[in-house]
């Protein structure tokens, strides 16, 4: 059975807003309350924190699919639903959320760490928010926004000062748990190790971790054996410590041989020229391994590495290596820059910005593209006419209009709110204000099928005393 997972596909979904409410204020002797429609409450979101507590991402192989909970929607007598709950997701230390495109979305390091997966859906305003001088009592209100919904990758990288990286049975666990007091698996066949483990060292003063990487084989790099799955968990480590068996019973491999191969699969991988590299000659104990040792040791030292010569089993030379380790641990996080603390920046919005952008498509289409905009076509109930004027109220106070008509749209073109995938599409009609050069009389438009009361009582009244004045020319008071 798995007990160790750490990469993992997680499809997340905040939760969506409450849908405002439309309500009116009842009273005995109160006929006209006025709107009293509360606002929706906001989705949940979703959101990663660091667990040092947790060490591998298990949970999540089992379980992908994650959901925050859902605003309530409003009621009357101003009553704002309740805002859903957040989802929180705990994480290994090290975790790195990407998209499934691949790119880097957050690396998440340190206790406590948060990254929000999924933003919750705002709730939608009641009508008594929506209430002005000009619209007393709206019969309608917003939708609730849908919540953020998304398909990320969370990768486990583990946070390890030292990484023991060699063959299979090279050695490498026996040495970590002679090191630490970390009890990994132990056992005279190749790939015992099938997870890293972690153990804690402390050297002098220092006190640092060292993680113990499943053995590499001849094209780890690419897949081959159980490498590719973990040379990851060696991307943060600050030093490279290659354990090499000097006992080895293949005839065809040597601690020299064995130690270009790891070097070229870790170039392969990339990103690590940079670590510092310490050789360690293990399995001394064994007569044959000690001659072998004092062979090749002179080669290695050529080379520009430090050798050091040890027995996990007879515990001989580790005391030289845990504090040889922690030097040059020391040197590396005194080389580290210092961390600030995060700035808060502020971008005001440019003086030129109108916030959407209108541009014209192959098909002749006019797609405008914004965020004010979009949200509040997904806010819009499109089954209330007085909340589809709203919009074009908020639609044409914003200026979209009048770029639309910049852009050369006419009357009955084709206009595209949102992405391609999730647009609202409609037949343009200009309102009163961008398009006036398009309209009859002063407080007529021939866009309605039929003239409003107050036009027409007022064309009844010009009838009646243009009939009028028309008699009293005609009147001959002589005749």
């Amino acid at each position: 059975m798995t007990t160790f997972v750490d990469r993992v596909e997680l499809h997340v979904a905040a939760g969506n807003g409450g849908h405002g409410c439309a309500s009116v204020h009842r009273e005995k002797f109160k006929p006209l309350g006025g709107p009293d429609g509360g606002n929706g409450g906001r989705g949940g979101d979703v959101t990663l924190v660091v667990d040092q507590d947790i060490t591998t991402l298990l949970d999540y192989h089992h379980h992908p699919h994650r959901k925050a909970t859902n605003g309530q929607p409003g009621a009357g007598d101003h009553r704002t639903g309740k805002e859903g709950q957040d989802l929180v997701l705990p994480v290994p230390d090290g975790t790195v959320v990407l998209d499934r495109n691949g790119n880097v979305l957050a690396d998440l390091i340190g206790q406590g760490t948060t990254f929000v997966a999924g933003q919750g859906g705002r709730g939608g305003l009641g009508n008594a928010a929506l209430a002005s001088a000009r619209r007393k009592a709206p019969g309608f209100a917003l939708l609730g926004e849908p919540g953020e919904f998304r398909d990320i990758v969370l990768e486990l990288k583990t946070v390890a000062d030292v990484a023991l990286v060699g063959y299979p049975s090279a050695g490498k666990s026996s040495l970590i748990s002679v090191l630490s007091a970390a009890k990994p698996k132990i056992a005279d066949y190749p790939f015992t190790t099938l997870v890293p483990n972690l153990g804690v060292v402390t050297a002098g003063g220092t006190v640092y971790t060292i993680a113990d990487v499943p053995g590499l084989i001849p094209g780890a790099s690419q897949g081959k054996g159980l490498g590719l799955e973990f040379l990851r968990h060696v991307e943060r480590c600050s030093v490279l410590v290659h354990v090499l068996d000097t006992a080895t019973l293949e005839s065809d491999r040597d601690p020299v041989s064995d130690l270009d191969m790891i070097e070229e699969e870790l170039k392969q991988y990339g990103g690590l020229d940079d670590r510092p590299r310490i050789v360690v000659l293990n399995k001394i104990d064994i007569p044959d391994g000690q001659d072998l040792a004092d062979m090749i040791r002179p080669e290695l030292e050529e080379r520009g590495y430090r050798v050091f010569e040890v027995s996990a089993v007879a515990r001989t030379g580790l005391k030289e290596l845990s504090y040889a380790l922690a030097g040059v641990i020391a040197e590396a996080r005194a080389a580290k820059p210092v961390e600030e603390a995060t700035r808060i920046v502020i971008r005001p919005k440019a003086v030129d910005d109108a916030g959407f952008t209108v541009t014209l498509e192959e098909d002749g289409i006019y797609r405008v593209r914004g965020e004010k905009p979009e949200r509040w076509v997904r806010q819009t109930d499109f089954n209330n006419d007085e909340a589809v004027g709203y919009l074009a109220d908020r639609l044409n106070r914003l200026g979209v209009e009048d770029e639309l008509m910049k852009a050369g749209a006419r009357a009955g073109d084709g206009v595209a709110i949102g992405a391609e995938d999730n647009a609202v599409v409609f037949d343009w009609e200009p309102t009163m204000a961008a398009g006036a050069e398009m309209l009859g009389r002063r407080g007529e438009d021939h866009r309605l099928e039929a003239p409003r009361p107050a036009a027409q009582r007022r064309r009844d009244r010009e009838t009646e005393r243009d009939d009028a004045s028309k008699e009293y020319q005609e009147f001959d008071p002589f005749a």
